[in-house]
């Protein structure tokens, strides 16, 4: 209990939330809903932290709206952007919201995996979708292959990674693939958008050697000239069937024209790799403007938190440091000084019961 209550693990904020842009939602604002990730203790215990610092971070109601997270139970499993991708023309315009779940809480029709549980249910993302107010000609339900989870896919980004109207996919992903892509196709186009796939065959790389790399838990972003990049960790590179597929794709002209490597070791040896480092919210001018200052990049505030982690952070951990006392004392005496930095005001309220 107390290894499991000390987990780092909400450091990937691929986790944290769903984030719905304004230009998808009923009422015209940002919505927010904590994931409860309640398929694994460590996990279940993070969301009230993470709605107190979404809330303090995007505060204004005007333009922010805040959900509490699902009920912690089974069937309504819920590991927030990790399995939920957005497509669009545009970030400000309306797009389609793709969520992708891995088994159905009530309905025996879908079937499931047997080896591991599928952590994102259906009734999830339904209930994720009405809380935000999106229109069902916005959104499309897509499930994940059971055989890929039962493999160590455990969240849609180790298996595909979307942006813009691109999506970027093992040819194992998901079930019922065609009739998927066409109707994310429907939907966008009729939006005025061009959906786009590039699938990664399987004869090319194996879902053992896309889990092994994260090639898919990776970030795919917009160049200038409207190509896409792909940001990729190390281990890519280190697999020599993933990094000439890699290599492959980059040059056939197609729509992923660069891909960059970045060393995430310490991340990637706790399982989290590019993608788990992200939580895309879409703002337009006015939204950003109401967004707490104090959490937004500059260079005296990034001077500012390196100052802060020197300080603080210590040089090695082992798993008996967890039982010292004194180490309970310097995290809450930094993540205290971390919130007056960046004007959180109390979201870290530390009580005993």
């Amino acid at each position: 209990l107390l290894v499991a209550s000390c987990s780092a693990s909400s450091m990937w904020v691929d986790n944290a939330a769903t984030v719905s842009p304004s230009a998808d939602t009923a009422d015209g604002r940002v919505h927010f809903t904590a994931a409860n990730l309640n398929c694994k203790y460590h996990r279940s215990i993070e969301h009230p932290t993470t709605s107190r610092v979404l809330g303090a971070m995007f505060a204004d109601q005007k333009h922010f709206a805040h959900h509490a997270a699902l009920p912690a139970v089974a069937q309504f499993g819920d590991e927030g952007a990790a399995n939920h991708t957005r497509f669009c023309r545009d970030y400000g315009e309306a797009g389609v919201e793709f969520f992708v779940f891995g088994r159905s809480a009530f309905d025996t029709r879908y079937p499931a995996p047997q080896k591991y549980p599928a952590r994102q249910t259906l009734e999830a993302s339904q209930a994720v979708a009405r809380l935000h107010g999106l229109k069902d000609d916005g959104v499309v339900y897509g499930q994940q292959n059971p055989a890929v989870i039962d493999a160590g896919v455990f969240h849609n980004d180790v298996i595909a990674v979307g942006n813009g109207e691109v999506l970027f996919y093992h040819e194992d992903a998901f079930l019922n693939t065609e009739q998927m892509l066409a109707e994310l196709q429907g939907k966008l186009g009729k939006l005025g958008g061009n959906f786009q796939s590039v699938c990664v065959p399987r004869a090319e790389v194996s879902v053992e050697d896309a889990v092994r790399s994260y090639l898919f838990n990776s970030q795919l972003l917009t160049r200038a000239d409207g190509s896409m990049l792909l940001i990729v960790p190390e281990e890519c590179r280190a697999n020599e069937r993933v990094w000439q597929y890699l290599q492959g794709l980059t040059a056939s002209g197609g729509l992923i024209r660069e891909v960059k490597v970045f060393d995430l070791k310490q991340s990637m040896q706790n399982g989290g790799g590019p993608a788990c480092l992200r939580l895309r919210v879409a703002l337009n001018e006015s939204e950003l403007a109401a967004v707490n200052p104090g959490v937004i990049m500059t260079a005296p505030l990034y001077e500012t938190l390196t100052q802060w982690v020197d300080k603080h952070y210590r040089d090695s951990l082992r798993e008996s440091d967890l039982a010292d006392p004194q180490l309970l004392l310097e995290c809450r005496t930094a993540l205290d000084e971390l919130t007056q930095i960046l004007k959180l005001g109390s979201v870290y309220p530390f009580q005993i019961n």
